[in-house]
């Protein structure tokens, strides 16, 4: 039975992996960025965004946005969880679990407020979208950057995983 499916035999090319790296650093200045810009704004919340909310997550949002103590948590995940993804991101240090997260994160983002065809938001959109957003993109980026070790091509994975070799 003939496969489908051809194996590659060569590694990747230096500039394939380069550009994944950029990916994942750009990605990951996006994600410290908004984080950054929120930890920045002492008035921001994620109240006015889960308020949006109208979709398969709707139910918890209201939940989260109804409890003062459990939007204060929702805001200090949010923010850490952005810088730290960013930070993860950008200098290579725990890749796959900084890319999980992230796409984990953005996922939820989606879930709450995706551009589907009869849900109208108070808040105006920055584009034009029909189920696929920029947030749905980089998420799925995300996700294709868990299963290329961009961390040890360039980044502090590397360092590391030398430093065990070394000490072996």
């Amino acid at each position: 039975m003939k496969t489908l499916i051809k194996t590659r035999t060569k590694p990747f090319t230096k500039l394939q992996l380069i550009t994944l790296v950029v990916l994942r650093v750009l990605i990951g200045w996006h994600l410290l960025y908004e984080g950054i810009s929120k930890l920045l704004s002492p008035s921001w919340s994620a109240k006015g965004f889960l308020h949006e909310s109208q979709w398969i997550m709707s139910g918890i949002a209201n939940w989260v946005t109804s409890n003062d103590g459990v939007l204060k948590v929702v805001d200090f995940l949010n923010i850490w969880g952005l810088i730290a993804i960013g930070t993860g991101l950008i200098v290579g240090l725990c890749t796959r679990a900084a890319a999980i997260s992230g796409a984990f994160l953005l996922l939820l983002y989606y879930l709450n407020n995706a551009p589907i065809t009869g849900i109208e938001y108070s808040i105006p959109a920055e584009g034009n979208y029909l189920i696929v957003s920029k947030t749905l993109i980089e998420a799925i980026s995300l996700v294709v950057l868990t299963v290329f070790p961009t961390g040890s091509i360039i980044g502090l994975d590397l360092l590391f995983a030398r430093y065990k070799k070394i000490k072996k």
